[in-house]
C-alpha cells in the first residue's frame, strides 16, 4: 500500500484549492457586469485606407473595426453615444488612439453609424461584448 508524506498531501490540497479558486473566479466573472469605458471617440483619416493594422490586416474604412490601446485583437465591443443613444458594434483590430483623452478610434463607417463625421470627435461608452 502506497502512503503519502505529509508535505505531499498538503501540496495536493493546496493545488486542489487553487483549482477551486480559479473555478470560483471564472464563475464570478461570468456573472459580472460588462466591462465598460467612457471617453471620447474619433475616426481614422482616409489616408490610412489600406495601411496594415496592428492585427496584420489592411485597414478598411468600410469595415466595422476600431483601434483601442489595451483590448485584445478580435474583441467585439459596442460603442454608444450617450447623447443620442445610437450605437454600433465593432471589432478591435488595431492599437490607438494616440491622442490624449480619446479611448477608441473608429472606422469611417462606424463613425457614420454614430453620426459624428461632421464633429470629428464625440463622447462614447465602450462596452466589451465577449
Amino acid at each position: 500500500m502506497a502512503t503519502r508524506s505529509f508535505p505531499a498531501t498538503l501540496a495536493a490540497g493546496a493545488l486542489a484549492g487553487a483549482f477551486l479558486s480559479i473555478a470560483v473566479s471564472t464563475a464570478a466573472l461570468a456573472d459580472a457586469a460588462p466591462v465598460t469605458q467612457k471617453g471620447k471617440a474619433s475616426y481614422y483619416s482616409d489616408r490610412f485606407q489600406g495601411a496594415l493594422t496592428a492585427s496584420g490586416t489592411p485597414f478598411d474604412q468600410q469595415a466595422l473595426t476600431a483601434a483601442h490601446l489595451t483590448l485584445p485583437m478580435g474583441t467585439k465591443v459596442k460603442v454608444t453615444r450617450p447623447d443620442t443613444g445610437k450605437s454600433v458594434k465593432v471589432v478591435i483590430n488595431d492599437r490607438g488612439p494616440y491622442v490624449r483623452g480619446r479611448i477608441i478610434d473608429l472606422s469611417k463607417r462606424a463613425a457614420r453609424k454614430l453620426e459624428f463625421i461632421e464633429r470629428g470627435v464625440t463622447k462614447v461608452k465602450v462596452t466589451v461584448l465577449d
